[in-house]
């Protein structure tokens, strides 16, 4: 997997909107209103018009599902007042995890897992902004988040969510990005133990293959975990008003759980270094054993080639001369 991110041209001014190449021009905008006794969850089609009408207690959170659409952008922007650098950062694919603080909001950049089961190791960014009564989360494509286990949760009248403000939810979004690695570490595993009990029984060049593809998967895990490392912690230590004390404690579990995820992944890419030995030195032991057997049978024929060019120089010699002219040329 090669680490390619989606620069502005050289000389663009900062805090210029331009939208990822790949990105298609349809974006999907879901509002999700609620207090400790009311919940609304509305497909937003136009969004000015909504944030008009919208209600000014209780949380916001907003999810937009891709980021073709710049003019969506714009509007939460201006609404919630929002820098142009961090508008800028959302459009920016990939970036390194981060959070950054701003005069009444904190931004931060996370990834998470599609939900593939194929275990291919591909991740999507996602951008949260965190206000004091509103959550803004940008993804790079629909249909393929964790979020749902969090609106669930939301549709609970007697939540921990439905009773907690902005910060408690912003950090379930993120709790739940987290731990959607661990399904994705569990399916890797399975695939090394297959492959460790291929490269001992019968080695192939498609068992080195997968090697290979399951050690690019876990390097490109470890580009965008280990400094989420440092932005949880970040996250969950920093002085600002817009965490509340008890939000802190389960940041704390956040950042826990972040180095249980590092854990396993050093521990996989240490177990692929040692497949890759073992196949190495597998295909070595076979090379070996081949270069024996050639060993064995060369003297054998090199021998059998010596009676046959006897017999034949006794048989030329025991022709006419006449004859042994014609078989020479």
């Amino acid at each position: 997997m090669v680490w390619q991110k989606n620069y502005g041209a050289p000389g663009t001014a900062p805090g210029t909107l331009a939208p990822p190449p790949d990105a298609a021009p349809h974006v999907l905008v879901t509002a999700v209103h609620y207090t400790a006794e009311d919940y609304t969850e509305t497909q937003v089609t136009d969004v000015e018009a909504y944030l008009h009408t919208a209600p000014h207690d209780g949380v916001f959170w907003f999810n937009v599902d891709g980021l073709g659409d710049i003019q969506v952008l714009e509007t939460l922007g201006a609404h919630f007042h929002l820098h142009p650098l961090s508008l800028e950062d959302v459009l920016h694919i990939p970036q390194r995890a981060k959070i950054e603080d701003y005069e009444h909001y904190q931004f931060l950049v996370f990834h998470m897992p599609l939900l593939d089961p194929a275990a291919t190791g591909e991740t999507e960014q996602v951008t949260l902004f965190l206000g004091r009564s509103f959550v803004l989360t940008f993804q790079e494509r629909p249909g393929s988040d964790l979020f749902e286990s969090v609106r669930l949760r939301l549709r609970q009248a007697h939540s921990k969510l439905r009773q907690s403000g902005a910060d408690y939810l912003a950090y379930a979004l993120l709790d739940t990005a987290i731990d959607g690695f661990f399904p994705l570490l569990e399916e890797l595993g399975e695939r090394l133990t297959a492959l460790e009990e291929a490269v001992l029984e019968h080695p192939t060049r498609e068992t080195m293959e997968e090697i290979y593809a399951i050690r690019r998967t876990l390097l490109g895990l470890r580009r965008v975990l280990w400094p989420l490392r440092q932005a949880v912690q970040t996250f969950g230590h920093d002085s600002s008003d817009l965490v509340t004390a008890s939000t802190r404690l389960f940041l704390r579990d956040c950042y826990d759980h972040v180095l249980q995820v590092l854990d396993v992944l050093e521990n996989y890419r240490e177990l692929v270094a040692g497949l890759m030995e073992t196949y190495l030195s597998s295909q070595t032991h076979h090379l070996n054993e081949v270069m024996k057997v050639l060993t064995i049978i060369l003297p054998f024929a090199q021998s059998i080639s010596r009676i046959l060019n006897f017999k034949l120089t006794v048989k030329r010699s025991l022709q006419p001369q006449s004859l042994q002219n014609v078989l020479l040329h």
